[in-house]
């Protein structure tokens, strides 16, 4: 069992949902980066959306944006995040990591290599923001060779023939997209992401992670009673920026502050009954 499936069958049996945090890879720099991550299991972080740094992240909002700038200034490269993988690896062999990011870097990398690369070094699943599910054999299948997820967008306008094609060959659990436009700059409504997730357990047993909008642990509260996992990025990452230039143990601090209040919100809210799905 791979360590997500193993993740979501421990919170299923547990009757709580995963709390998901993003971080940039690289923000603000690789060394209090590389103690951020090593912090955030012992933080209350089932799973762990790390972000592959990017120049033209057209999909995020500004915070997200200026995490992978500040990364990018940094130093951050496509071999130095999987080797911050790779050394998380030899502290921690339990908590998932998926790579975030868009695919750009990871055609520049090659794919087959990137995929061998990020399996040897612990990756267990990637997202690839701006891959389309008509195009993503490309990644999915030297993935799947290697034993990584490729998890797929679930969004507010995706329609039932549309989500019957994104179901056919989805791996890992489904990221539900609560707002349309980019990560940060809106916020969700509980009745739609509700009708959302039950539509989409309907038609599968996945698990369902909400993520995009979601900033406080009241917000985090409310999605964990409603899906299998709650990610939170902007939030955690205006907190890297509003301490930039601070010795890293008050970074830290204030990344794994926030994050414990975050995961405790999500780990204390009970998942609403459904009749069918995951939860």
């Amino acid at each position: 069992m791979s360590r997500l499936a193993a993740k979501f069958a421990e919170l299923k049996k547990e009757g709580r949902s995963a709390f998901i945090p993003f971080i940039s890879a690289g923000d603000p720099n690789m060394e209090i980066c590389a103690a951020i991550l090593d912090a955030l299991p012992g933080c209350g972080a089932d799973i762990i959306e790390l972000g592959m740094p990017f120049s033209d992240p057209m999909a995020d909002g500004p915070a997200v944006q200026m995490s992978s700038t500040r990364a990018i200034a940094a130093g951050a490269t496509m071999p130095r995040v999987i080797e911050l993988v790779r050394k998380f690896r030899k502290k921690d062999n339990k908590t998932p990591i998926v790579l975030m990011g868009y695919f750009n870097p990871i055609h520049a990398y090659g794919t087959a290599k990137f995929a061998r690369d990020v399996a040897a070094a612990g990756v267990d699943g990637l997202i690839a923001v701006d891959l389309p599910i008509e195009e993503d054999e490309v990644l999915r299948l030297p993935a799947a060779a290697q034993g990584v997820d490729l998890v797929r967008f679930v969004t507010p306008t995706t329609d039932a023939a549309r989500l019957g094609r994104i179901l056919e060959a989805a791996s890992g659990y489904l990221y539900y997209v609560s707002v349309a436009g980019v990560t940060g700059t809106k916020s969700f409504t509980e009745a739609d992401v509700a009708a959302a997730i039950a539509r989409v357990r309907a038609a599968t047993t996945l698990p369902v992670a909400v993520g995009f909008g979601i900033k406080t642990p009241e917000q985090a509260a409310t999605i964990a009673r409603l899906a299998d996992g709650v990610v939170v990025g902007s939030a955690i990452v205006t907190k890297i920026a509003e301490t930039l230039g601070q010795n890293p143990e008050v970074v830290v601090k204030a990344v794994t502050d926030l994050c414990t209040s975050l995961a405790q919100a999500t780990h204390a809210a009970r998942p609403a009954k459904v009749e069918t799905g995951f939860a």
